[in-house]
């Protein structure tokens, strides 16, 4: 019989002011001042939804971005919640794996141009979404007509 594993877990969400917060020096994830405006973008639109991750002395492990982008924005305060139970190490190497797992999912194409289909006939700003025009263009099949490599089809 094995031992049921049961991981920490946060039980709140608290709201810090940005002055508290210390963006971890060492942190190799870049955020450009586009990719923050579109961080920004999606605060106005959606509300913060994604808090801040951080350690008790207000050590940044994951956020960066939304830091940058609650800076832009000129909040007072964001949410976070406080990871107490890592180790410093554990901390550091988080802030390596938040970033790497992320990366690591795919998209059902499919899927994904149905739903960008379906926001765009209800007239909703796909930029909101994070893709690039041309993802969107190449997802939704909007292939320049002169374009050669997509030929249009031709029914007889």
């Amino acid at each position: 019989m094995t031992t049921p594993f049961t991981p920490a877990m946060a039980s709140r969400i608290e709201l810090w002011p940005l002055d508290r917060l210390k963006p971890y020096a060492k942190n190799a994830r870049t955020h450009s001042d586009a990719q923050v405006a579109q961080i920004a973008s999606s605060i106005v639109e959606y509300g913060f939804t994604a808090p801040l991750l951080v350690s008790g002395d207000g050590g940044i492990l994951a956020g960066h971005g939304r830091l940058a982008a609650a800076q832009k924005l000129a909040l007072d305060v964001v949410p976070v919640v406080v990871l107490d139970h890592l180790t410093p190490t554990q901390r550091r190497a988080y802030i390596l794996a938040d970033n790497q797992l992320a990366l690591q999912a795919g998209w059902n194409e499919e899927l994904l141009a149905a739903e960008l289909a379906d926001l765009s006939a209800a007239g909703f700003d796909l930029a909101l979404t994070g893709f690039s025009d041309k993802e969107i263009d190449d997802l939704l099949g909007d292939a320049d007509p002169g374009d050669e490599t997509n030929p249009p089809i031709q029914t007889v």
